[in-house]
């Protein structure tokens, strides 16, 4: 039976990779005569454009704000190089590319940034373009640009221990093919993981296999007496890692096509570094459930010679996150708490929003407890920070950044200022805006900004006029007819792009998009200006987000060209019953179910557990440890047979026993519709 569900779902599931391409895969859009005209009046095409004089301006003005003198980033992420291959192109079992340093060789053929990227932008590239084999200290050691994320690995007395193993099986591979050329080959002792974000575990089965991993019944003592591997994780770990994946996974899967930029190429006119690397891989995402958790701030292990303490940091840049000090190397990992780059409290392709003033509380906590002895400071992203002054400035500049951005976005709030318009105001004091770590890159002071704002008051405004406001769609076609004459606001449209005001241009086309999407001017006006304003960012994903917003104006949706990463079987086979039944009323067609009223006993005897679904006038409800005689139907089956019914399989389905009105459970299963399980969902997101 297993054998048979596992066989259903991988067939059913894994996604098929995919090369991303520049060809429209939508229909076309429709053009009239007039819409012609209007494009060869306005000189408008759908061809990338290069940079024009105003944002060859912005960027200029770039070099006077910070000091490009200051080298210190690029030697911190340079020092220590201990071997690099001269070309790193990463393949899988089927030769796709899932892993590119070589894809940014064009980074050398320029002395300064080129007038279509922001200069500071240009230079984090630069620094995360530096991979390899580095030295942290003696005994610590990392490989650093052979996926988004670095693996960290530290020696004890007779093996390796291993910090967050990459997103991808073939990146984790290869790193680890580069630490045993280097350093020699030693047995895993035990694999820490910092937090639940797939760029952090979902290597894990290119450093050991499911075999080695050590019983989680036993105490860690016992697990490390084992000879088995122990899986290291923060607590609430698992439960983070299965649902950020889960419950919104089909949207943030879509939206981080604008947020990494996976429909375009790397390039002066396309994407670049994203703050805390160069992308993210496209091979093989794993999961192996955690064998121990850390639950308490000073909880101390020894591990083969090697001795940590460990810092909770919950609520910060993950749900569940930790720290790791190392007293005898007088070395404090800060997982991704301290990066190369402003972070993100919000972050573009959706999640929970982080708390900026528990994430400095815990920064200067470390500082407390471990600033005095600390030498040297590295993590999951971008490079090490070496010496004691400079190690406590890092560590206190990063926590004032994030403290100052959830302060004075309070401040604004109750002087009472919108979401917007804090957006706009807010600047950092101008000594911390001129530290390149905190520039940025990734997150940006406009969206973090609103985080805040969403944190403490929510989506609403407080203006009754935006209670309930119209869709974009209906909205935008209201505009449209007051507007009156389209080929006019056109035309004034143009004369402001020439003028660089891009984000009116940006606002106002787009609202025509919305009202009609087959106005190609307004497309291609439209995609314009977001090139322009993507030149300009000085944020990764945000110069991601405008150009593919551009690409798609141009050519139409392209979703469906995005390469996907694979495996992601393996995260959901962990999720737990409770998990498995808040996701079929995720994907459950309410609305179809509205009259009925109905219970179901579900027995898995493989996890010991019994559940009652009641499925009551549209909602699953879930009982938990429970059973009801009068139920209608009675099921009984492995937990992961549960798939049968998120995809509606039939066949699978009759091989299970059922007692009483089976029916029902097929009817259930024919309502898991409002999205598919597998593959993408290609829905639009610069266009209704």
């Amino acid at each position: 039976m297993r054998k048979k569900i596992i066989a259903w779902i991988l067939a059913v599931l894994m996604t098929v990779s995919m090369t991303a391409c520049g060809q429209r895969t939508s229909a076309p859009i429709g053009e009239t005569e007039d819409a012609v005209d209007l494009t060869t009046e306005l000189e408008l095409n759908a061809e990338e454009k290069d940079a024009t004089e105003y944002t060859v301006q912005v960027n200029s003005a770039v070099y006077s704000l910070l000091d490009f003198a200051d080298t210190s980033e690029y030697e911190n992420a340079t020092r220590g190089l201990i071997d690099a291959p001269e070309v790193l192109e990463l393949t899988d079992a089927e030769g796709n590319v899932v892993w590119s340093q070589e894809a940014y060789s064009f980074l050398e053929d320029y002395e300064k940034a080129p007038d279509t990227v922001n200069p500071s932008l240009w230079e984090n590239t630069r620094n995360n373009h530096a991979y390899g084999l580095f030295e942290v200290c003696e005994g610590i050691y990392q490989v650093r640009g052979y996926d988004m994320s670095n693996l960290t690995v530290v020696k004890g007395d007779t093996g390796w221990i291993l910090f967050d193993p990459l997103m991808s099986v073939e990146c984790s591979q290869a790193a680890m093919q580069l630490i045993e050329k280097n350093l020699g080959s030693y047995p895993v002792k035990a694999v820490i993981i910092s937090h639940p974000h797939a760029d952090h575990f979902g290597g894990i089965l290119g450093v050991m296999t499911a075999e080695d991993a050590a019983d989680s019944s036993l105490s860690i003592q016992e697990q490390l007496a084992s000879g088995k591997i122990p899986v290291i994780v923060p607590e609430g770990f698992a439960e983070h890692a299965i649902a950020e994946n889960v419950y919104a996974g089909k949207a943030m899967t879509r939206r981080a096509n604008y947020q990494y930029g996976v429909l375009l190429e790397p390039g002066v006119t396309g994407t670049l570094a994203q703050g805390i690397g160069m992308g993210q891989s496209t091979g093989t995402v794993s999961f192996l459930m955690p064998t121990y958790e850390i639950t308490a701030t000073g909880e101390r292990l020894t591990i083969d010679g090697v001795e940590m303490e460990f810092q909770m940091t919950p609520g910060t840049e993950a749900p569940a996150e930790m720290n790791t000090w190392f007293p005898q190397f007088s070395a404090l990992w800060l997982a991704e708490n301290c990066t190369g780059t402003l972070h993100n409290l919000y972050t573009l392709r959706g999640a929970q929003v982080r708390d900026g003033a528990a994430w400095a509380g815990y920064i200067t906590e470390a500082i407390t407890r471990y600033g005095e002895e600390a030498e040297v400071v590295f993590q999951s992203h971008n490079w090490p920070h070496w010496g004691n002054g400079t190690v406590t400035e890092y560590m206190t500049n990063t926590a004032a950044i994030y403290k100052f951005i959830n302060d004075q976005t309070l401040t604004y709030i109750n002087q009472g200022y919108t979401s917007n318009e804090i957006s706009n105001m807010i600047e950092l004091p101008e000594p911390l805006e001129k530290v390149w770590y905190t520039r940025q890159y990734y997150g940006t002071l406009s969206h973090n900004s609103k985080a805040v704002y969403q944190k403490y008051m929510g989506w609403y405004d407080a203006n009754p006029v935006n209670l309930n406001p119209l869709t974009p769609s209906e909205s935008a076609k209201k505009w449209v007819e007051y507007l009156g004459d389209v080929d006019e606001v056109l035309r004034m449209a143009k004369a402001d792009f020439d003028a660089g005001e891009y984000q009116w241009v940006a606002e106002v086309t787009n609202t025509i998009v919305y009202a009609d999407p087959t106005n190609e001017a307004a497309r291609l006006l439209c995609a314009d200006a977001l090139e322009q304003l993507g030149y300009q960012s000085e944020s990764g994903p945000w110069r991601n987000a405008y150009l593919t917003a551009a690409l798609e104006l141009r050519h139409g949706n392209q979703a469906m060209n995005a390469t996907q990463t694979k495996g992601g079987i393996s995260v959901l086979m962990q999720m737990t019953p409770t998990m498995f039944f808040d996701y079929m009323a995720i994907m459950m067609d309410k609305y179809a179910l509205e009259e009925y009223d109905f219970m179901i006993n579900v027995t898995l005897p493989d996890v010991g557990q019994q559940h009652v679904l009641h499925i009551k006038n549209g909602v699953l409800l879930v009982y938990e440890n429970t059973r009801r005689e009068d139920a209608d139907v009675s099921l009984t089956c492995p937990k992961n047979a549960l798939f049968y019914i998120l995809q509606n399989n039939t066949e699978g389905l009759s091989a299970l026993p059922m007692e009483g009105n089976a029916d029902l459970i097929f009817l259930l299963a024919e309502n898991m519709n409002q999205f598919a399980l597998a593959g993408i969902n290609p829905f639009n997101i610069v266009e209704p």
